[in-house]
Parts: C-alpha cells; structure tokens; sequence
C-alpha cells in the first residue's frame, strides 16, 4: 500500500489547528516539527531541568500522513475553513511506500560492543561466544540501550573498574542497563532507582529477562543504605541538585559516576560535589564526558 504524506509550513500560533484539522479531515496520522531544524534559527523544544527553552517553534512544519486516494486538495480546503484560514499554507506531498517496519526497526539496533568483552544485544540477534559478557536490551520506553554516548561511557567505567563484591546504586536507571550490567560484571548487589514507573517496570522486565537479582524501585521509596558505587547517568542541572543525595548514599571513600554531562559542563558538575568528592574526567565520547572520583569525606 502506498501513502500520501503531506507536509506543510504554518506559524507557531497556527500549528495546533492544522494539527487537529487535519486529523478531522482524513489524516492517519500528524506530526508537528521546527521549520527551521538545521539551520543558524532551529530553536530548542526540550532541555533539561533550569534551561529556559523555547515553547513553540517560530515556524513548524504540519506533517500529515493520507491514505493513497485521498483528495489532498479537497483536505487542505476543508482544513482553511476550519482554521478560518483567508489563504493555503505553502505545502508540498510525496509518495511513501509500505515498509515492514519491525524489520527496519530492527535493522536500526545491531550488537554493540562496549569493551573487549561487554556487549548490548538486540533479542533478535546472537550473542557473542563467551568469555564475552552479553547484556540482552531491547529498544523501549525507557533510556539506556548503549547506543547513547553517556551510557557506553558508563558501562566503559565499570567494566574497567569493578574488582568483584561491589554494591552499585544507579540512580535514574532507566532501563536497568548500568545495574544489570554491574551484576553480570562481578557486582555483589545493585540497586536502580527512577523517578518514571515506566522505567522502573522496564527495568525489573530487563533484569528477569538477563537473570539477574536486581533492585529497582521508585524514587520516592525511601533508601536507608550506602553503596561502594553510585552511578548516575541523568543531566548536568539534575546532578548538580542531586548532590546532597547522591553523597548520603555514597559511602566514604567509595565511588561516584556521573554521566550525561557535556565537556562544557564539567566544571560545574565538579563544583557541585567538590566538598565531598575528588572527580574528574575519567573518559569522553562525541561532546559527553563521565565524570568519576572518590568520597573524601
């Protein structure tokens, strides 16, 4: 089966309208996006928390996916009149072909190899042979598949630094990944903690999914322990908040890992915690670094 997509250019005050109007005039399906997206004028949408970011998009581009016989024109039309529109947007349509897109997803996510012997397979492919230690993550709801940098950042470090015996909190875990992987590299006992049910949920399905006995919890559940390691891999602002917390269960001369954090971020990272631990640039990966170090007090 073949589709119509089509796409058009509105103002930010018009984009919801077209948006709804579309859909009530025989569109599948509507996306809205910056107009603008790589150019010297793309706006941010999202940013992490303390980042004053942009509501909407000066400009947007509506796109809208049609069946093959619809009357794109006789759509738009009626979209104007519902909008109370005086003129039709600039806009263009193109052909898009069925694809089986479980096979592309697919094709998207391929083993990742994170050192010499920790790789992040796909379901749908083979792990390697051992001594290789294979995590098993599927693409879901929640971050942290090893694709991102700041998550192979984080597995890199505790694959080269974990002795054996440790306990390990991941604190924002996301899909479990830098827990289960402590456990499958020697960890004694890891904790992931998120503040997104979702997450957590996913989580747990990953660690019974890799047989390993993790724990995740809620981020309000109250924690009353202290790890050899705490690793979390969140954003700059977060963390920079988080200090208070991540130090109370962080235990004296253990280890902190924090990721998720630009190169030109560090150094207020480092400020953040510098009364209470020694970090520093422990590795970088395309404009991210992880920041790693010891409680000193």
């Amino acid at each position: 089966m073949t589709w119509q997509s089509l796409e058009l250019t509105v103002s930010a005050d018009d984009a919801e309208a077209w948006s709804e109007a579309l859909l009530d005039c025989g569109a599948n399906s509507v996306s809205i996006e910056d107009a603008e997206a790589g150019t010297a004028a793309e706006q941010a949408q999202y940013g992490e928390p303390g980042m004053t970011v942009a509501q909407v998009w000066r400009l947007s581009v509506v796109a809208a996916l049609f069946p093959e016989a619809a009357d794109i024109r006789a759509s738009i039309d009626a979209c104007a009149q519902r909008t109370g529109s005086t003129s039709v947007p600039e806009y263009h349509v193109r052909s898009v072909a069925e694809e089986d897109w479980v096979r592309l997803t697919h094709a998207q996510f391929a083993p990742i190899e994170i050192s010499g012997r920790l790789w992040i397979v796909p379901s749908w492919h083979a792990c390697p042979a051992p001594p290789a230690v294979c995590i098993q993550l599927d693409p879901g709801l929640a971050f942290g598949t090893g694709s991102h940098p700041t998550t192979r950042l984080c597995l890199a470090w505790l694959d080269s630094h974990l002795k054996g015996g440790e306990t390990v909190l991941d604190y924002g875990c996301g899909s479990g990944i830098l827990a289960i992987a402590a456990m499958r590299l020697g960890a004694a006992r890891a904790i992931g903690v998120d503040i997104d049910p979702q997450a957590v949920a996913a989580a747990t399905d990953n660690a019974v999914r890799n047989h390993i006995d993790a724990q995740f919890i809620d981020a309000a559940t109250q924690l009353t322990s202290c790890a050899d390691v705490v690793i979390a891999n969140i954003l700059a602002n977060p963390l920079k908040l988080l200090a208070p917390v991540l130090r109370a269960h962080c235990r004296i001369g253990g280890s902190l890992v924090l990721s998720g954090v630009l190169e030109t971020q560090a150094n207020g990272v480092v400020d953040a915690y510098r009364e209470h631990f020694e970090l520093r640039t422990a590795g970088s990966d395309d404009g991210w670094v992880v920041l790693a170090g010891e409680r000193i007090c």
